[in-house]
């Protein structure tokens, strides 16, 4: 019994169907199981081989909007030259990106030899000649641009691969949307405890190290210092050359404290032109030696009008001095003692000179 054209036109529609559906329902799941990465430091590196897999694409470059600059900027890319793609810094302009995330709408291109493109992206020695540039969005707000070629087959892109994305790309929009949001806040929160001027931590985020390294120097009887520091006749400073030439010379000060300590020491504007530096498993002996380089930074190091050097003053947890509070005070109390004794000298707390309970520990 023949088969007659129609019937085999219509098993070979009913094939494609199935395949299209089963290809849709894997590219739904693989996004599913991305979903576990949002979490997870690597979720950028497991984002785009799945999407690259999906649309079966051996380059693809993704670009997220950015507001605050009006850009797209490179977030992820794989293929050839995806360090290049993930590396730019300059805006993307006239490219074809913008344009698609202007208009909203997404572009196939079967063939660029076919259409007039003066756009730079097309240098970039794709195999193929053949590329989608499509916009995702939440809403009526923009996230990003999507660009893909050089398909695994060597075949152009078709409606199809355009109605796998409207498939695949609004589920993809909110993972992107909520990555970049807890990036966001991941700024915010390190804005929240950062000094804006200096660059250092602020007084807000050293009490409360203090308070876990007091904790941790007494369950594993590891010595503990604190530096107060301040710079020596600031505020003439400020008054013989404005705040302006002022905050220049706190931004040098924080970056001598910076270039002198090791990886554990935590260094932070306390408030107005005093420094605190926390020194975990540090005794006072070590302690001394430190701020003395830091001193002597200070003083050895160019400002822009005057001469500028500072005071230090030194604490470290004891019997006596044994609550983040007591250590702060015995730390300012010594600073106080090295103003009283010239200015630009360390002193050591007076409990500490006579106490000897501490551990020396390797650092």
């Amino acid at each position: 019994m023949k088969i007659s054209v129609t019937s085999e036109m219509e098993i070979l529609r009913l094939r494609k169907e199935l395949f299209r559906r089963d290809r849709l329902a894997r590219a739904i799941q693989k996004l599913n199981e991305i979903v576990k990465e949002v979490d997870k430091g690597n979720f950028w590196s497991r984002l785009m081989p799945v999407i690259a897999e999906i649309m079966r694409a051996e380059r693809i470059s993704l670009f997220v909007f950015d507001e605050k600059s009006n850009s797209l900027i490179a977030r992820a890319a794989t293929g050839a030259r995806a360090g290049i793609i993930k590396n730019e810094k300059e805006k993307i302009g006239e490219r074809i990106a913008k344009n698609v995330l202007k208009s909203g709408k997404p572009l196939v291109v079967p063939d660029t030899n076919k259409i007039d493109f003066s756009d730079s992206t097309l240098n970039r020695k794709y195999k193929m000649n053949s590329f989608i540039s499509y916009p995702f969005a939440i809403g009526e707000r923009k996230i990003g641009v999507l660009n893909i070629t050089d398909k695994a087959d060597r075949k152009n892109f078709s409606e199809f691969d355009l109605e796998l994305l409207n498939t695949i790309m609004p589920q993809v929009a909110v993972l992107i949307d909520l990555v970049s949001l807890k990036d966001k806040a991941g700024e915010f929160e390190q804005l929240s405890v950062t000094d804006a001027l200096t660059g250092l931590l602020n007084r807000r985020y050293l009490e409360e190290r203090v308070a876990e390294e007091i904790k941790r120097s007494k369950r594993h009887e590891f010595p503990i210092c604190f530096l107060m520091i301040d710079i020596d006749d600031f505020k003439s400073y400020n008054d013989n050359f404005s705040h302006p030439e002022g905050d220049k010379a706190l931004k040098i000060v924080g970056r001598c404290l910076q270039e002198n300590l090791r990886g554990a020491d935590v260094a932070a504007r306390y408030g107005g032109d005093e420094f605190s530096i926390l020194l975990p498993q540090t005794t006072p002996e070590e302690a001394k030696m430190i701020s003395e380089r830091i001193r002597e930074k200070v003083e050895t190091t160019k400002f822009p009008k005057r001469k500028v050097t500072v005071s230090v003053g030194i604490a470290g947890c004891s019997q006596i001095v044994c609550t983040p509070q007591k250590l702060i005070e015995a730390a300012d109390e010594a600073l106080y003692d090295a103003k009283r004794r010239g200015k630009n000298n360390v002193q050591v707390c007076e409990n500490l000179k006579t106490n000897s309970n501490f551990i020396r520990v390797p650092i």
